[in-house]
């Protein structure tokens, strides 16, 4: 009906946005930053171009994440953001034609905050915008054989929500979202350092200091880096160095809370989908599951398991891309909208 329009799926992710394209695959992978002239809020930079002022604009531009906890915090914003992301992975294409749009929405999220992705997409310029859980999405995009009678874990740790869902037959049979991830891990070392080394430091910094030297579990070689902040007593610039293992031990009651969460949904299955979870494993997805040693802790706390997926920043838009060539076979598994709300 419509063979000239670009059917899109897109992973709207606390941390990150992804765009899969159908016939042409991941098309964009940006920061979920937006960059804004005030007053007035006219859009400036999107993506990595407004990260890279975080903590670093004057007094009339704003650089803001407008997804928390994996849902919209701010829809205007959120909205002027998708749009010129659809403009950027359709091209002068949706000037004639607009783009159907699968987008993904954390298991927890309420009929509001569905309704207000949806509504954000279809006011970016979608033709139609259909929502998927993102366990469901992270399960397909992973290879998990989600169709076949057994059972399938999927724990999928992204910037703001953890989605954990046990899935047979094409349906989720027990799932749990916990409003933590990647950022209450980034907000754990901002606060251990402030707190050890009176020094205060920003989003991008504790990021950077999550990735180089962070951990879930002991390493076999420590690791040490320099950190430049401002003295909270001083206010002057000043470097400390921090090791891998303080940075461990800031973020484990973060990490304890996922697992806590695991651990629940575990309880919840039934004994037979449990079994089959024994000898399948736990597969990861999200950016959390880069995190060194998560997998390790997992596996340990019990007693499973635990696989990372690969490339698994990218497992819940590829998932959405399999709704988009095969949407007739997850009709009773895809919350169609508007008539669903």
């Amino acid at each position: 009906m419509f063979p000239l329009s670009a059917r899109l799926g897109i992973d709207l992710g606390t941390a990150t946005i992804v765009v899969f394209m159908e016939g042409r695959g991941i098309v964009l992978r940006e920061p979920s930053v937006v960059a804004v002239e005030m007053p007035g809020r006219r859009l400036l930079a999107v993506g990595e171009d407004a990260r890279q002022m975080l903590g670093r604009t004057p007094g009339n531009i704003v650089a803001v994440r407008p997804l928390r906890s994996g849902v919209i915090a701010d829809y205007s914003i959120t909205r002027d953001m998708l749009a010129h992301l659809l403009r950027r992975a359709c091209g002068r294409k949706m000037i004639f034609f607009r783009p159907l749009v699968v987008i993904c929405v954390p298991s927890g999220a309420t009929n509001v905050e569905k309704r207000a992705a949806l509504d954000a997409a279809r006011s970016a310029g979608a033709r139609e915008a259909i929502p998927i859980e993102e366990p469901m999405a992270a399960a397909i995009g992973a290879g998990l054989p989600i169709s076949m009678p057994g059972g399938n874990m999927v724990v999928d740790i992204g910037g703001g929500t953890t989605d954990i869902a046990v899935i047979s037959l094409g349906g989720i049979v027990v799932s749990d979202s916990v409003r933590v991830g990647g950022n209450d891990l980034d907000e754990a070392i901002i606060r251990h350092v402030r707190r050890v080394y009176s020094l205060d430091i920003g989003e991008r910094t504790a990021e950077s200091i999550k990735i180089t030297i962070g951990s879930a579990a002991r390493l076999e070689q420590e690791l040490e880096m320099p950190v430049r902040g401002r003295d909270v007593v001083t206010g002057l610039p000043r470097t400390v160095h921090v090791t891998s293992m303080e940075i461990r031990e800031a973020m484990a009651d973060v990490i304890y809370r996922i697992v806590e969460r695991v651990k629940a949904v575990l309880e919840a299955t039934p004994p037979e989908l449990a079994a089959d979870i024994v000898e399948r494993g736990i597969t990861l997805t999200g950016g959390g599951a880069l995190l060194r040693g998560i997998d390790r802790v997992l596996s340990v706390e019990t007693g499973i398991p635990v696989h990372i997926a690969d490339d698994p920043i990218s497992c819940v838009a590829r998932g959405t891309g399999y709704v988009l060539q095969h949407v007739h076979k997850l009709r009773s598994h895809v919350e169609f909208s508007p008539a669903a709300f």
